[in-house]
C-alpha cells in the first residue's frame, strides 16, 4: 500500500484519468470518481486508504459545495419556492423513513435497525444532485431549484438528528433545549451574515475588487468566517458555508466569485467520491449484499413516486414533478454518517453501516444514469404522465434571461445606447468588472452583472447563448472574437475593435456592424443603433462611408 503524499498524488491522478475515461464514453464522473476509490481501496487493489488528509479534502468539497450553492441563491427568487419545498421536504422525509422502515423490517433486520435504516434513507445525496445539475446547468432550473430547497431541507434535518443522536438517553427536556439551540444558533449566524453582507461586506470589496488574488482570498475567507463559527457551536460545518454563501450572493460579486471557486470545489469533490469508494470494506458488502439489492430497487420507486405525488399536490406540471422527482432517488453520503454514528452510540451492528454503504453505490451510481437518460425515461412515460395533466396546474414562472440585449462595458457609447435598446426589449443586462462603473450601476435602474466575461460562468449568468442583441464596448479583440465563437444562435452583433485590422477580423467572423475608436461619439452610435433596430437597410445606407474606412469587411460585405 502507498502511504503518505504518494496516496494523495495516486488518488488523484488515478480520478484524473477515470475522469478523462468517462468523459470519453459520455459516463457519469461521479461514478468513474467511486469506482477510482473503490479501485484502489481495500475492496480492490488495496493501493490506497482513507487517509487524515483524504477525509479533509472530502470534507472541504461538501463545505465548498454548500458554499456554491449558497453563491447561486437570490432570496428574491427563493421566495418563489420556499413554500412548496419546505412541505414537500418535510413530507418526503416522514413518508420515506416509514417506508424505509416497513422494508427493512420485511427484510429481516430489528426494530432499531430498521429505524435507523428508514432515518438513513429519507435524505437524498446533496453530493451528487447538486454536481449533476450543475454539469447539465439545470441549478436555476424550477425543477433544480425545488430539488435544492427540498436538500438544504434535509441538511437542516441532518443537523437536528446528529443533535438527538448525540445526547444519547438524554431526558425529553434536554432533548428540546438542544434542539431550540441549535435553531438560535443557525438564526443568529444567518443573521451576522446578513447583516455583514449588506453593510460591512461591500465596503471591503470595493477596495480590491480590481486585484483578483486579493479577491478571491477575501471570498474564501468569509466562508471561512462563518464556516469556523457554525464548527464552534458544533453545528454541521456545511450550514456555515451555506450561510455564507447565501450571504455573498446579495452581491453583485457573486458571479466573479462562482468563478473562482468552482474550479477548487470539483477537485475537493471528486475526492470526496473517491475517499467513498475507499472507505468501503469487503467485509461490510457481502453480509446483506441480497438485501441491498432489493431494497434499492424498491427504495428508488419509492422516493421517485413520493416525491413525484407531493410535487404534483402543489399543482406543478406533471413535467416539473417527473424531473424533480428522478433526481432524487438516491441515497446521501448523511446517512453513512448517521449510521456510523449510530454504531459508536451502540444503537446498530456495524454491519449495518455496509449494508449502508452497499445501498449508497447501488443508488447513487443507478441515479446517475437515470438522470443522465431522463429525457428519454420522461418520453417513455408520457402515456402516464398525461393523466396528472389538468388546467389548474400551472408551473411558476422562474425569471431568466431570453431573446434579451446584453452590453457589455459601461462607457460613453453604451451609456447612449441604453435608452434605444431599452424601448425595443424587455430585458437588458450590463456586464463590467470596473468598480466606479457598478456604483454607478448600482445606484441605477439597469440590470447588471460584475465580473470578467471572459469567465464561463460570467457568460452563462450573462445569458450569452440566448441573447438576441449584443453591443460590446470592450475593445479586446480576443473577448469579442469569443463572443462570435461562442454564439451559434445569430443574434445581431455591435462589437468594438480598436484598429481596422481588428475591426475587418470581426467582419469576416460575421459582427454586424464594428465600432472603431474615434469614427463614432456615443451619442452618434446611439443614433445608429435605433436606425439599425427600425430599418437596418437603411442603417446600412447611412454607415456606408464609415465601413469603407476599414480594410477589410467592408464594402462588399454591405454593398451585396
Amino acid at each position: 500500500m502507498i502511504e503518505g503524499q504518494g496516496s494523495i498524488a495516486l488518488v488523484i491522478v488515478a480520478a484524473t484519468a477515470m475522469g478523462i475515461l468517462a468523459k470519453k464514453t459520455g459516463q457519469p464522473t461521479v461514478i468513474a470518481y467511486i469506482v477510482t476509490g473503490l479501485l484502489l481501496g481495500p475492496v480492490g487493489l488495496n493501493m490506497a486508504s482513507q487517509t487524515a488528509l483524504t477525509k479533509l479534502l472530502s470534507e472541504l468539497g461538501l463545505v465548498f459545495l454548500l458554499f456554491l450553492i449558497g453563491l447561486e441563491i437570490d432570496i428574491e427568487e427563493v421566495k418563489q419556492v420556499l413554500k412548496p419545498t419546505l412541505l414537500i421536504g418535510m413530507a418526503q422525509m416522514a413518508l420515506t423513513t416509514a417506508t424505509g422502515f416497513f422494508l427493512a423490517l420485511a427484510l429481516g433486520f430489528t426494530h432499531m435497525e430498521s429505524l435507523l435504516i428508514g432515518a438513513a434513507v429519507m435524505f437524498s445525496s446533496t453530493a451528487l444532485v447538486v454536481k449533476l445539475l450543475a454539469d447539465r446547468d439545470e441549478n436555476s432550473t424550477l425543477p433544480g431549484r425545488l430539488d435544492i430547497g427540498i436538500l438544504l431541507v434535509q441538511d437542516v434535518v441532518v443537523i437536528l438528528m446528529l443533535a438527538l443522536i448525540s445526547v444519547g438517553s438524554a431526558s425529553l427536556t434536554q432533548i428540546a433545549v438542544r434542539l431550540v439551540e441549535v435553531f438560535a444558533l443557525i438564526a443568529v449566524i444567518g443573521l451576522v451574515s446578513f447583516f455583514s453582507s449588506r453593510y460591512v461586506l461591500p465596503r471591503i470589496l470595493r477596495q480590491i475588487s480590481d486585484n483578483e488574488s486579493a479577491f478571491f482570498t477575501h471570498g474564501v475567507a468569509w466562508a471561512f468566517l462563518f464556516i469556523t463559527a457554525a464548527n464552534y457551536f458544533k453545528l454541521s460545518m456545511e450550514i456555515g458555508a451555506f450561510i455564507a454563501g447565501v450571504g455573498f450572493a446579495q452581491l453583485p460579486y457573486s458571479r466573479e466569485l462562482q468563478e473562482r471557486v468552482r474550479p477548487l470545489t470539483d477537485l475537493f469533490m471528486a475526492i470526496f467520491f473517491i475517499n467513498f469508494g475507499l472507505n468501503i470494506v469487503p467485509g461490510q458488502l457481502s453480509t446483506y449484499f441480497t438485501e441491498a439489492l432489493i431494497f434499492s430497487a424498491l427504495i428508488m420507486v419509492a422516493k421517485f413516486v413520493i416525491i413525484f405525488l407531493l410535487v404534483d399536490r402543489f399543482k406543478f406540471t406533471p413535467e416539473t414533478s417527473f424531473v424533480a422527482s428522478m433526481n432524487m432517488t438516491q441515497i446521501s453520503e448523511f446517512g453513512l454518517i448517521l449510521g456510523s454514528l449510530a454504531v459508536s452510540e451502540n444503537l446498530i451492528s456495524g454491519e449495518i453501516t455496509g449494508f449502508l454503504s452497499l445501498l449508497a453505490i447501488i443508488t447513487m451510481g443507478t441515479s446517475s444514469y437515470l438522470i443522465r437518460f431522463r429525457g428519454e425515461l420522461r418520453k417513455a412515460s408520457e402515456k402516464i404522465l398525461q393523466r396528472f395533466e389538468s388546467e389548474e396546474k400551472k408551473d411558476i414562472e422562474i425569471k431568466s434571461l431570453e431573446d434579451h440585449a446584453l452590453v457589455l462595458g459601461y462607457d460613453t457609447v453604451s451609456k447612449n445606447c441604453l435608452d434605444v435598446l431599452e424601448e425595443y426589449f424587455d430585458q437588458v443586462v450590463i456586464v463590467d468588472r470596473n468598480q466606479d462603473s457598478i456604483d454607478e450601476l448600482a445606484n441605477s435602474d439597469h440590470e447588471y452583472l460584475y465580473g470578467d466575461f471572459n469567465h464561463g460562468e460570467m457568460r452563462k449568468a450573462a445569458g450569452l447563448d440566448k441573447a438576441d442583441f449584443i453591443l460590446s464596448v470592450i475593445p479586446d479583440i480576443s473577448v469579442n472574437k469569443e463572443i462570435l465563437e461562442h454564439t451559434n444562435h445569430e443574434p445581431t452583433l455591435f462589437l468594438k475593435a480598436d484598429s481596422m485590422d481588428g475591426a475587418g477580423e470581426l467582419y469576416e467572423m460575421g459582427a454586424h456592424y464594428v465600432i472603431t475608436r474615434n469614427v463614432l461619439t456615443g451619442e452618434k452610435m446611439g443614433q445608429y443603433l435605433r436606425l439599425y433596430l427600425e430599418d437596418e437597410e437603411v442603417f446600412k445606407e447611412e454607415v456606408i462611408d464609415d465601413l469603407n474606412t476599414i480594410k477589410y469587411g467592408g464594402r462588399e460585405k454591405w454593398q451585396k
